[in-house]
């Protein structure tokens, strides 16, 4: 079974509360595992990495915290991913560090190839505010869905 982690998945929903706030306002992480109901050493973990994959930008000070680093419709599902679990291979072949037996003569890995691109494709297709315009987060304060 193909499946994204908890991690990557927890990830699109702090983005996704994100990209709801039309304000752009600066989130601190105690406040994000809170509107979204996370622990807060895992919504600081996530927010690390999706600022170190320049998603979010970081903002230190009393009134710091993280702002998205682009707009909804510029930050793709498949960034998240790659953000949080790297590169995007469906079978053990297509990652660069995998040491296949059969690959010189494995007769359908150009199919392979084929399948990881179309679903690299989809997930580059569908950008966070999609995300964003099927949720409504109680929490998000004054921002509104579109």
């Amino acid at each position: 079974m193909l499946r994204i982690t908890k991690q990557t998945d927890y990830a699109i929903v702090l983005l996704t509360h994100f990209a709801v706030d039309k304000a752009r306002s600066v989130h601190n992480a105690r406040d994000l595992a809170q509107a979204v109901n996370l622990p807060l050493p895992t919504t600081s973990k996530i927010l690390k990495a999706l600022a170190r994959a320049d998603l979010l930008n970081s903002h230190r000070g009393v009134k710091g915290g993280y702002r998205l680093a682009r707009d909804p419709k510029d930050i793709s599902v498949h960034e998240v991913i790659r953000a949080l679990e790297g590169p995007i291979a469906i079978t053990e072949c297509l990652d660069a560090s995998a040491d296949c037996g059969i690959e010189p003569t494995c007769p359908v890995r150009a199919n392979w190839h084929r399948i990881n691109g179309a679903v690299q494709d989809a997930l580059a297709a569908i950008p966070l505010s999609d995300m964003a315009a099927a949720y409504s987060f109680p929490s998000a304060g004054t921002a509104e869905v579109s």
